[in-house]
């Protein structure tokens, strides 16, 4: 069937859904790595927000022995009790947020626990506000559910601007339902401090606006910087608040697709019924071997901390030095975020064009700005060997000059 037709046929929603910008860069590094490869060269890859860590021996061996013991029949929808208890004892341990197993529910990934969360709010129409830059899926997600994406700008420091989130609030006439807070944030690295996120809060609080918390990357922050969890500042804000996490980043579990909330018991039911009518469940291993990863020794996570920690700065003092990139140092989770606009020629008008062209010319791939918002910028991850990176930056650097 040719596609006019099928766009006949199929949902208006979906064709108009963008495919992951971090995926389609990523297929079309593999396609031109294939043939790098046969030249004895590869493509430097620093898109996809990836831990080049493998999973701990521990969490695997827990895997291993969920299936000798026949652990793989369906669970409940929201997860294994098991499951839920080592939950409720991390963010009690972590966040200082006392919750029940009935406060939690486990999906298939922070992807598809926010989605969940998208669909149990939204009426069309409603309205959810997305601080920019963000991370690509949340528009999206909220397209999907039938709501409008409020996108809100940022500060110089790539953090909400407050005056604007205020006037986007006052000007939208019908339902805006929610908020999302990622911190540390994804695409730039920027950890919002108490203050920060107790100005956002109050807001939200005047206005009945409900808040997602992306804490997914909230084990990576570095040097003193501190995480906060919203939820923790006043018992309104926990009844207010969806705390959102992962063990695919912590733990380097991303393939095992075990992500997880916490929020008010009659929430938490909404969403266990629409998990139960959509995937059923989280994968019954998967499971077992997250509660490893959360009640299980923890010295990896400090390993990888530590290592990013090291790329990190590396990484910085590469892209400060490079003619008319801008840069701020991130404070968490493992991506840099440059300001590449300076750097615009005939050739090149946008963050397409850079990363297009940094990929056929210079072989390394990152993520346009204009997926997270803001075509000025590039997405970098770091979650790559420091021989990779240091290769990369030098591709980089070499790229940039030749602009």
């Amino acid at each position: 069937m040719v596609e006019t037709d099928m766009e006949k046929i199929l949902s208006g929603k979906v064709l108009r859904l963008e495919a992951s910008p971090t995926f389609a860069l990523d297929s079309k590094a593999n396609e031109i790595d294939i043939e790098l490869k046969k030249q004895g060269d590869y493509v430097v890859r620093f898109g996809i927000g990836q831990p080049d860590f493998n999973t701990p021996e521990n969490i695997k061996e827990a895997g291993k022995r969920a299936i000798d013991e026949n652990k793989t029949k369906y669970t409940p929808a929201a997860g294994i009790n098991e499951l839920k208890i080592a939950i409720v004892n991390k963010f009690k341990k972590d966040n200082g947020l006392e919750y029940e197993p009935a406060n939690i529910l486990a999906g298939i990934g922070a992807k598809q626990v926010l989605d969940t969360i998208m669909r149990a709010f939204i009426n069309p129409g409603d309205g959810v506000l997305v601080p920019k830059p963000y991370w690509v899926s949340y528009t999206q997600q909220i397209l999907l559910s039938d709501g409008i994406p409020l996108e809100v700008d940022f500060t110089d420091d790539l953090k909400i601007d407050v005056d604007h989130l205020k006037k986007v609030i006052s000007e939208f006439n019908t339902p805006i339902k929610l908020i999302i807070i990622n911190s540390p944030n994804n695409p730039t690295g920027a950890v919002y401090s108490k203050k920060e996120l107790e100005e956002i809060a109050q807001i939200c609080l005047k206005k009945g606006i409900y808040i997602i918390a992306d804490e997914v990357y909230e084990k990576f922050i570095y040097g003193d910087i501190s995480h906060h969890s919203i939820a923790g500042f006043s018992r309104e804000l926990k009844d207010l608040t969806i705390t959102v996490n992962a063990v695919s980043k912590t733990y380097a579990m991303t393939g095992w697709r075990i992500g997880y909330c916490a929020a008010d018991k009659a929430i938490i039911k909404q969403m266990s019924k629409i998990q139960g009518q959509s995937p059923s469940n989280p994968c019954s291993i998967a499971q077992w071997a997250a509660i490893e990863a959360m009640e299980g020794d923890q010295s990896s996570v400090e390993l990888m901390k530590n290592e990013y920690e090291k790329r990190r700065n590396y990484v910085y003092d590469r892209l400060k030095a490079i003619d008319g990139i801008e840069c701020g140092l991130p404070e968490g989770a493992f991506y840099a975020f440059p300001k590449v606009s300076n750097l615009y020629n005939s050739r090149i008008k946008s963050s397409d064009d850079f990363s297009g062209q940094l990929l056929e010319e210079g072989r390394v791939a990152v993520v346009p700005g204009s997926a997270f918002g803001d075509d000025r910028y590039v997405r970098i991850s770091y979650a790559a060997s420091m021989e990779k990176i240091v290769d990369g930056m030098d591709r980089i650097e070499k790229f940039c000059k030749g602009l």
